[in-house]
């Protein structure tokens, strides 16, 4: 790895000699792009004057790398570590936490329903990334912008806005191909402009072979998938002031193989066939002359999200197939008031109604009918979610002031009373919370800022928390409903830097986790072989870390990034580590780019992590010991002409055999992608 090290070192200063040799002597005017945000405020603001840390992945950078999936594209972002358990799915880590404890929202839109479970989970890959403009993530704060589940931070995904303009028709027709038939994906877009009517569709269509390791690893068989995905959106102008835009997003993923469960735990096939999500909204966007009212956004949404897990354990009489839908409704408003000329606040009603229907079904291999079993959730449960909140943006000199409150009121609805094994009984939960965030920024120099920030977050347990039943990840889980919201209490400290060739910052954090709901295995007992856990609010732990990153523009055409994250996780209540925290990790990147030609060259690396809990040990995709390091090394190239952009590259030049901690997968190995994209 120090090898690696030092030639990127070596090619970046020898590069950075040969620019300003090749080049005269001339002022640059180019500059670093300034980055706009809405995420951290709701509202739009620039990324190096608020009191955050914040982070953003453009659908540019992410086509440029060769990403395969969104959640692979946030690979690149210092602080997020992306776990995959199958090839079908990817979880990203933001500040050592995932699954429900980090907020996912598409367009101002709550994205986690009642179901999102603990841990690693698929959800963020079936959002098509060919449909995202822009990934904003703000870390360690949340809830108060946003709600529930925002203890890590909020990852929010744009999705591509038609625009308006002189009347016009445009076409866009990419096609992208992966040695060994790891990938086929092709993608159709049409859109109209004109001056009051924007509208844009398109359709991916993807074929995923097998993956193939790096090393010795070779084919890891059953891994591929197919997937489709149709969007649509329109915006229409409603007079000078107001605008309307309605939206529909598909996704269908079908064969999705659990490739550990066939590996590791003897099953003849477990598929999830088909993952679908559909979501469709309306929104409202008015601005006005009043002060108090100066803009107001109103939404109204639907959601549904489909999985049916099929599967058949080597030697059992039966096969078995689950089914879990939730239908989501939301409906939220929110205002922007200028108070004074420097006070200025955003404060808003949320509404959202998650309802789930969940069934089981049991068949036997030779004769007999099926038998319907309890699904993995109480059939027609609900949730019904409530937020008030007001946020206040101040700027007095050369501070920055960002304050807020958030209510949350939750009502947990499981009406469970049928005869089916496994029943919980008729149950109603109304969990409540109140949070707080403060941060302040101080302007030190026009080229530079501190800032300190705190805040409370919390997750309220969920339909997934109180009433799942079976299988999860290598243990039985049952029943549990005397819960209540996990906290935390997030701390930051933070440096950023920002001249016309250099930006970066560094930033340290602490975040205290009270009433964690972790998996308590009961003593003794065992269903088919497995473990048997329940859940309670049994746990208290601390995450503390440091996060770093810096872009320096060593001249017109050579720019150069790095960063990297470490997180330290403690459960105090075990004397142990936390499960699943990823270990040191970060990237390097060196690019030239002259004349519409680009060409990069990548490090992504992970130190190992052998700090396990006893959780992690039990975990049969964790290697014994630990997860062992890697480095990554990939190459890639491209050319944008006025009707035609050309991408290439080479994956994992080594063909290093690496796993990202917990991951039940290997990553790629060496591997050649090509992607074309024509412009009409």
């Amino acid at each position: 790895m120090r090898t690696i090290y030092f030639l990127l070192f070596f090619v970046t200063i020898s590069c950075a000699a040969l620019a300003q040799e090749a080049q005269p002597v001339t002022k640059d005017t180019t500059g670093m792009l300034e980055e706009v945000v809405v995420t951290a405020t709701r509202n739009n603001a620039r990324a190096y004057q608020l009191p955050y840390s914040v982070n953003t992945v453009s659908s540019g950078a992410a086509a440029q790398s060769g990403f395969r999936t969104t959640p692979e594209a946030l690979m690149g972002s210092v602080g997020v570590f992306v776990q995959k358990t199958n090839h079908g799915g990817g979880s990203a880590f933001v500040r050592g936490l995932t699954g429900n404890q980090t907020l996912m929202m598409v367009n101002g839109i709550r994205f986690n329903n009642a179901t999102f479970r603990y841990g690693p989970n698929q959800y963020l890959n079936t959002i098509d990334m060919y449909t995202i403009e822009k990934m904003e993530l703000i870390k360690g704060t949340g809830s108060v912008q946003y709600g529930s589940d925002a203890m890590g931070g909020v990852i929010q995904l744009f999705t591509k806005d038609p625009a308006f303009g002189k009347k016009s028709f445009k076409t866009n027709l990419t096609g992208k191909a992966v040695s060994r038939d790891m990938e086929y994906t092709a993608r159709a877009e049409l859109a109209y402009q004109s001056e009051s009517l924007a509208l844009s569709a398109g359709y991916t269509n993807r074929k995923f072979g097998d993956l193939f390791g790096g090393d010795t690893t070779g084919r890891q068989s059953p891994s591929g998938y197919a997937e489709h995905a149709f969007d649509v959106k329109m915006k229409l102008r409603l007079g000078k002031n107001s605008t309307l835009t309605a939206s529909h997003q598909y996704v269908k993923q079908e064969d999705v193989p659990l490739y550990h469960k066939v590996v590791l735990e003897n099953y003849a096939y477990y598929f999830f066939s088909p993952q679908e999500r559909k979501m469709s909204y309306l929104k409202l966007e008015t601005k006005t002359a009043h002060r108090w009212l100066e803009s107001v956004n109103v939404i109204l949404s639907a959601q549904e999200s489909f999985e049916k897990r099929s599967y058949l354990r080597q030697g059992n009489a039966n096969r078995f197939s689950e089914e879990d839908r939730v239908k989501t409704f939301g409906a939220t408003a929110d205002v922007f008031s200028a108070l004074s000329s420097y006070w200025h606040a955003n404060s808003g009603i949320e509404y959202y109604h998650d309802k789930v229907n969940s069934t089981k079904w049991q068949q036997p291999i030779i004769g007999s009918a099926p038998i319907q079993l309890r699904g993995l959730y109480p059939d027609n449960s609900s949730d019904d979610n409530f937020s008030l909140y007001s946020l206040h943006h101040i700027k007095l000199g050369k501070i920055d002031v960002e304050a807020g409150l958030r209510y949350n009121l939750l009502g947990i609805h499981i009406p469970d009373t049928s005869r089916l094994p496994g029943k919980l009984g008729d149950v109603t939960v109304k969990p409540s919370s109140l949070v707080v965030n403060m941060a302040i920024g101080y302007e030190l120099s026009r080229k530079s800022r501190v800032y300190a920030a705190f805040s409370t977050g919390y997750r309220s347990p969920n339909i997934d928390d109180m009433g799942s039943l079976g299988l999860v990840d290598f243990r039985y889980e049952v029943p549990a409903y005397q819960l209540k919201p996990e906290k935390s209490y997030h701390t930051e400290l933070g440096y950023k830097l920002r001249t016309k060739k250099l930006q970066g910052c560094l930033s340290v954090y602490y975040m205290r986790l009270t009433d964690l709901i972790t998996r308590v295995q009961v003593p003794g007992q065992t269903i088919n072989g497995y473990k048997v856990y329940t859940k309670e609010n049994s746990q208290q732990s601390y995450i503390t870390g440091t996060e770093f990153e810096l872009q320096y523009q060593l001249s017109r055409s050579f720019n150069f990034q790095t960063g990297a994250a470490y997180a330290f996780g403690q459960n105090i209540s075990a004397n142990e580590p936390m499960r699943r925290i990823p270990p040191f990790n970060g990237k390097l990147q060196l690019q030239y780019h002259i004349h519409g030609w680009y060409i990069t060259i990548e490090d992504f690396f992970a130190s190992a992590q052998n700090r396990l809990a006893q959780g992690d040990k039990d975990d049969n995709r964790i290697p014994l010991g630990g997860t062992p390091g890697w480095n990554l090394v990939n190459l890639n190239a491209g050319y944008t002409g006025k009707y035609i952009t050309v991408r290439a590259g080479v994956q994992n030049l080594q063909n290093t055999d690496y796993r990202t901690h917990g991951s039940g997968i290997n990553g790629m190995g060496r591997s050649v992608w090509t992607s074309v994209q024509f412009r009409l």
